[in-house]
């Protein structure tokens, strides 16, 4: 809908001062997208990609060979820019999309996971080039991802989306305290009979039940640990297995969803 690809069944939004419904043109002139699924001529070499696109935005000519210089630059592709997009990489496919997308310099890129497929060291380089975009360009950038690890390195807000409804909005290190200070995790005997004798406790938080594990938030989780120990030992339970760590964003992404994204990639819900 934000990049006019999609008319909303109702509300507004406006991007750059523009209305996405009555100003579809000028959103579009302010905006770089780019898709999950490769869009490229792979017949064309990496520079006519960009010249073309250059010229679907009515750039002039000096003003192409100067943005062509610098976003291959940007995305280290400038010594590629003579060779043909179908010998590309996949990690090279996706930092010239990246460069596509930048060519008339938007105020605003959307980027639909960007790194997907590609393997660890490519998609570490892309990450910095995205933060170079939006530090040294003042690009402001909307990512869609299924990385954890990615929303938590790149995001300064983070929107988690089920179902096509926005759950909860707010930043990283907030959404990561609103479990607690810790996060501890335990296997035992008598799993249900625990799990209600937990709740009944006031520093118990978001309890939760994934695969084997009991899981919940607390403050001064090295504290409770004890506590813990005694409450099984009350209830004639063992535990077999008891971790403390900090809250991670696959933490919040469970506890407002009710699954993980490998249940999800799964095709769960």
């Amino acid at each position: 809908m934000l990049t006019t690809l999609l008319r909303p069944s109702s509300g507004n939004a406006v991007i750059c001062s523009h209305d996405v419904l009555r100003q579809r043109n000028e959103v579009r002139q302010n905006i770089g997208v780019v898709f999950q699924e490769p869009a490229l001529e792979t017949e064309l070499t990496g520079e006519e990609n960009l010249d073309f696109h250059a010229r679907m935005y009515g750039l002039s000519h000096n003003q192409r060979q100067q943005r062509i210089q610098e976003v291959l630059t940007l995305v280290d592709l400038l010594d590629k820019k003579d060779a043909l997009v179908k010998h590309y990489s996949g990690g090279m496919k996706r930092r010239l999309e990246i460069a596509r997308g930048l060519m008339h310099a938007p105020t605003v890129l959307f980027l639909d996971e960007p790194t997907l497929g590609l393997d660890a060291q490519t998609r570490r380089a892309i990450w910095d080039y995205i933060k170079t975009m939006n530090r040294e360009k003042k690009t402001t950038i909307f990512l869609t991802t299924h990385y954890m690890d990615e929303a938590d390195s790149l995001c300064d807000r983070i929107g988690i989306i089920d179902h096509g409804r926005i759950l909860v909005l707010d930043t990283v290190n907030r959404l990561k305290a609103s479990l607690g200070d810790d996060v501890i995790s335990l296997t035992c005997t008598n799993q249900a009979q625990f799990q209600k004798r937990l709740t009944q406790e006031p520093w118990v938080h978001h309890l939760k039940v994934q695969d084997e594990f009991l899981t919940f938030g607390t403050e001064r989780g090295e504290e409770k640990i004890p506590l813990v120990m005694d409450l099984a030992r009350s209830q004639q339970i063992a535990v077999r297995s008891i971790t403390i760590r900090k809250p991670t964003l696959d933490d919040v992404f469970l506890h407002y969803t009710g699954r993980n994204i490998r249940d999800q990639d799964k095709g769960v819900g």
